[in-house]
């Protein structure tokens, strides 16, 4: 059987410039949150019922493992799903390898939630899963008692992984921006005896602690003087089933918000965006930039800040970007340097090294998409710096005429479609097959507001 995702499969797309986006985006579910309402629900006693859960294939890959473990999972309308739990401790091994296709996220935390129970699973995925490092995540999970075989010294998949039993209460210092590594060792802890304390240097997403503590777990966040902060969780948990409605995800507001920005004359809404502060650095940067971005209705829902983002095209300028910040935008990198490209000065994107370990080596993927669409750009350590364009007006703007290639990267085809929308000449990019893992409403949603695909 073909791989959906293999060569022989590749559909390549150009975007070309556009007029004037206009109307609502109503952008899909955000998948971290969605993919913990699906493990959180597994593990949990009772019934979870989840509203607004994002269709995707990457999480429709982590409902099919969680089955494999003995938890029911049920959709019972688009983006409505009723998960039966087994409670803490009680997933069994699967009979089959467990296949999350493209979800780092889904594969990483479901590792950390059976990893204190004495069960054996085999993880696989498609191609690109199968070449992205899982020794990050496996190896902090060792504290417990976990074993595994995998390939090679970065223990990439096919990889087996053998629960521990008995597991105690750890102390660990994480100390890689990872919201995977901490997150998974989070769910590790749930069936360990003790408190398990947890310190992280750089502050990550934080979904996994806000979503543990509304399914009853005894969940401590103490910040530390320094910087950082250390988390600490009682196990053997209980948790509960409850309702978790899922936000509109900032990382897929990003294309259709920056598209607006870049693309004159546009006016587009974006409703009911998650606005959690470790997730809006893009929002931040862009602001900075000069980006006409308000945010209405700011309300608050499952303990995450929710608001309606309101986008006027801008000029924008270049500006510098903290490496502090990296954690907050990981995955807004690609598509803010396409808006640094449509900038006015240089736009200097610090400590960039996570982005490294990604779906593909985004810094060297986003690299190579500006080198073919003729943007001034250079790589130093793990910066990035954009030489801006500007706005067509003032230097002809950024030229495009490149085809890219995204490297089964989803959002590397999305960053670089949307510098399509502006660019002089159309960009192409060589498959879009892979946007469904996280955005399978993109097309269409873009072209309701105008956008030129060709």
């Amino acid at each position: 059987m073909t791989h959906p995702h293999s060569p022989e499969n590749a559909r390549p797309l150009a975007a070309r410039k556009s007029p004037a986006l206009t109307g609502q985006a109503q952008v899909p579910g955000d998948k971290s949150i969605s993919q913990r309402a699906l493990i959180l629900g597994a593990l949990a006693e009772g019934q979870t019922r989840v509203t607004g859960l994002l269709e995707s294939g990457d999480v429709h890959s982590t409902a099919g493992a969680l089955r494999g473990f003995g938890a029911t999972l049920t959709q019972e309308a688009p983006g409505r799903w009723l998960v039966t739990g087994t409670g803490v401790g009680q997933w069994k091994s699967p009979a089959q390898p467990l296949d999350f296709g493209n979800s780092g996220t889904g594969s990483r935390l479901v590792m950390g939630a059976m990893a204190t129970t004495p069960i054996t699973a085999v993880f696989t995925g498609d191609a690109s899963l199968r070449s992205r490092p899982m020794a990050r995540v496996v190896q902090p999970l060792e504290v417990f008692g976990i074993r595994y075989e995998g390939q090679g010294e970065k223990v990439l998949m096919p990889l087996t992984l053998h629960g521990a039993g008995g597991a105690q209460a750890a102390q660990v210092h994480v100390n890689t921006a990872s919201a995977q590594v901490k997150s998974a060792l989070l769910l590790a802890a749930l069936n360990a005896t003790g408190t398990t304390r947890i310190r992280q240097d750089v502050l990550t997403r934080d979904h996994s602690e806000k979503m543990l503590k509304a399914f009853g777990a005894d969940i401590e966040v103490t910040p530390l003087s320094e910087g950082g902060e250390v988390i600490a969780l009682t196990g053997p948990a209980r948790l509960t089933g409850c309702a978790i409605e899922v936000p509109s995800d900032p990382s897929s507001a990003a294309f259709p918000l920056v598209s607006a920005l870049i693309v004159p004359g546009s006016r587009v809404e974006l409703p009911g965006i998650l606005l959690n502060p470790r997730r809006t650095g893009l929002i931040e940067t862009l602001l900075e930039m000069g980006a006409d971005i308000a945010i209405e209705n700011r309300r608050s829902s499952g303990g995450e800040e929710i608001g309606d983002l309101v986008v006027h095209h801008s000029t924008l300028k270049g500006v510098t970007v903290p490496a502090s910040r990296s954690a907050s935008m990981i995955d807004e990198y690609p598509i803010l340097a396409v808006a640094a490209s449509f900038a006015v000065g240089e736009t200097h994107m610090l400590g960039l090294e996570e982005l490294r370990v990604k779906e593909s080596d985004r810094l060297a993927a986003v690299a190579a998409g500006l080198a073919a669409n003729g943007v001034p750009h250079r790589i130093e350590g793990d910066d990035l710096i954009v030489q801006g364009l500007g706005p067509d007006s003032s230097s002809g703007g950024v030229p495009g005429g490149g085809t890219v290639t995204t490297h089964l990267d989803h959002r590397i085809a999305m960053a670089f479609l949307t510098m399509g929308l502006a660019s002089q000449a159309p960009v192409t990019v060589d498959d879009v097959t892979m946007i469904a893992t996280s955005f399978p409403e993109y097309m269409d949603l873009m072209k309701s507001l105008g956008a030129v695909f060709a």
